[in-house]
């Protein structure tokens, strides 16, 4: 080998490890020590202080008219927009499971995130005409209606038009991808300030359509001047296009990335650059506004990411979060924050609930998943929290609430007596999870004051508040609750310490008992009344693994924790037992549904008015 010939090699190696060190240095990356653990939905991770998360959408086979008239159980892909305020969320919907049609897109609307409209159809079902054969297959249609797949849902115009997107895609069978550049094409609409909308056009045609055989004409048709450039001004934006890669025609000239990978979502840096995420936590950097990106996409080293959405985006405080599915299944939901939007250090926990998948189908998968925020350009809600949207289980539709800045800690006591708070302040420090048919909210009590009201008609669900207190070995905790009925329902209090393990539970059961659980077994405390109050106090003490309990001042004596823990770190009010279900050994593909799961059970109500909790030492 020539001394050039070695020198040259040389210079090479150099040149490819100083490209290495520096797409190292310069890509996002996760450097914290905190990790999920599959084994439990919340992943032993601590919460952030405050999330609530909002069923908007329950699917109901059974009963289409307690789910806004529709009766479709495949639900999935939601986006987020905020305009005239007012938050949009867009959702793909299909009767029984993905891919598997007709598909057709909906739309749900809230002023404040928490009570939202029933869905209306913005892209209806859409007839492939018989006798199409889609490009690569034999398969000829009969029949058939297309699918519907979209990465982008939104998008607010330099004049404040909001366009709503979607796209139809073909799937000759259950298997076939509606997204492998072989569909009809991409469909928008504006969404007008009434509440109605305005026609459907196609914005983007895939090429092996015949554009002859369109059922809505192309956008250049419209008379409407702003609406046109509005489309055209989606046109010319690099990050748009690269949203839309996964349906587009492989050799698309406006898509800036052409390798197929998916789900596509940025932020940008305060230098200008803009960071990419697609699924499996893949990333790069682009110097240009999504013209171009410094290196091809790679896995962000120390994400953990599978076939799942990763959601980004810059918060209102100037750092950076990032919202995803940390394993290789789809729960917990949890959030990475970083300073820079490079560099993530911690792992926090959105939401650690799966509930019940109650309907089967083709490629539904269980977990709170496919998370999306709202899109820089796409509106800003008032306040200082950061909105997402997910799906759970590819079946119901849920907004969180994450209070910015994000933390996991509070200091100090906890006094809070609910008739005395500011309105709408109450449960800031709360975390909620709260089921359309289990919701957990401030009402009247029946003695008129304000409460944190629990209720529950959901069979497969739970109503579910949560209170972070100061982290202690020995804890004082006092709180009073008015249950309203004695023959049905159940609420459980439990003291868990920061991987979101139980120590001690408090029952308050169907059989007009309230009672505590004993290792294996429940012990009884007292009788309880309907509408009557009930305070409880409790001083707990990790080290000798036991608390005192009085009831309305009745010392109940000393009990020991059912399990052992380092320290207290939150305390929860929960409608219903401990699940378990589904563990990562759980089959894939769920292929029955559940009994009864359309028909609200009777409904059980249980009234917090208040909860105080202190360190003692």
């Amino acid at each position: 080998m020539s001394l050039k010939l070695k020198t040259t090699i040389v210079l090479f190696s150099i040149t490819c490890m100083l490209q290495q060190v520096t797409v190292a240095q310069d890509t996002v990356k996760y450097t914290g020590t905190t990790l999920s653990s599959v084994d439990y939905h919340h992943g032993q991770l601590r919460p952030v202080v405050g999330v609530h998360n909002i069923q908007v959408f329950r699917a109901n086979r059974e009963q289409a008219k307690l789910a806004g008239g529709h009766n479709w159980t495949y639900n999935h892909q939601p986006m987020l927009a905020y305009w005239k305020d007012t938050f949009f969320l867009e959702y793909l919907s299909n009767p029984i499971g993905e891919h598997i049609p007709p598909g057709q897109t909906l739309l749900q609307t809230s002023k404040d995130g928490y009570e939202w409209s029933d869905p209306v159809i913005v892209f209806p079902p859409y007839k492939v005409p018989d006798g199409w054969k889609k490009t690569g297959q034999d398969k000829v249609a009969k029949n058939l209606d297309a699918v519907m797949h979209q990465r982008m849902g939104f998008y607010i115009s330099k004049s404040n038009r909001l366009l709503i997107l979607g796209y139809y895609g073909i799937a000759m069978d259950a298997k076939d991808d509606p997204n492998d550049g072989n569909g009809i094409g991409r469909v928008v609409r504006e969404v007008k300030g009434n509440g109605e909308f305005g026609p459907i056009y196609f914005i983007r045609y895939n090429a092996s359509w015949d554009k002859k055989q369109s059922t809505y004409p192309f956008y250049t048709d419209s008379n409407e001047k702003g609406f046109v450039d509005a489309c055209e001004e989606v046109l010319a934006q690099p990050l748009m296009m690269q949203q839309w890669v996964e349906e587009a025609d492989r050799d698309d000239p406006l898509i800036p990335l052409k390798r197929s990978i998916k789900a596509f979502s940025y932020y940008h840096l305060p230098d200008g650059r803009v960071v990419g995420l697609w699924k499996h936590a893949l990333t790069s950097i682009s110097n240009d506004g999504g013209k171009s990106w410094a290196y091809d996409a790679l896995r962000a080293p120390g994400f953990v990411n599978s076939n799942a959405k990763i959601w980004g985006q810059k918060t209102v405080d100037g750092r950076y979060a990032t919202v995803y599915n940390p394993s290789e299944f789809r729960w917990p939901l949890a959030i990475s924050t970083s300073d820079d939007g490079l560099e993530y250090k911690d792992l926090l926990l959105v939401n650690g609930e799966i509930t019940s998948m109650r309907y089967g189908g083709n490629y539904k998968s269980y977990g709170p998943q496919y998370v999306r925020g709202i899109l820089e350009g796409n509106g800003k809600p008032p306040g200082n929290n950061m909105w997402v949207t997910y799906s759970m289980n590819k079946e119901d539709m849920w907004v969180a609430k994450i209070p910015v800045p994000i933390v996991a800690a509070v200091d100090g006591s906890v006094q809070e007596v609910f008739s005395k708070m500011p309105i709408g302040k109450e449960l800031n420090n709360w975390n909620l999870y709260s089921p359309l048919w289990a919701t957990t909210k401030i009402e009247a009590a029946p003695n008129g004051e304000k409460a944190l009201t629990l209720r529950d008609k959901d069979p497969y669900d739970y109503a579910k508040a949560e209170r972070v207190v100061p982290e202690s070995k020995n804890l004082q905790v006092e709180f009073s609750v008015i249950p309203a009925q004695v023959d049905h329902g159940i609420l459980q209090v439990e003291f868990l310490d920061d991987k979101g393990s139980a120590a001690a539970r408090i029952i308050i059961d169907a059989d007009s008992l309230i009672k505590t659980k004993a290792g294996y077994r429940n012990a009884g405390l007292t009788q309880y009344e309907t509408n009557e109050c009930y305070d409880f106090k409790l001083v707990l003490d990790v080290n000798t693994r036991s608390y005192t309990i009085a009831v309305n001042g009745q010392q109940k004596g000393a009990k020991l924790f059912f399990a052992p823990i380092a320290k207290i770190n939150r305390v929860t009010f929960r409608t219903g037992e401990v699940r378990r279900f589904p563990d990562a050994d759980t089959p894939t593909d769920q292929d029955y549904d559940l009994e009864g799961s359309g028909i609200p059970a009777k409904e059980a109500v249980y009234y917090i008015t208040q909860f105080k909790a202190k360190k003692l030492f």
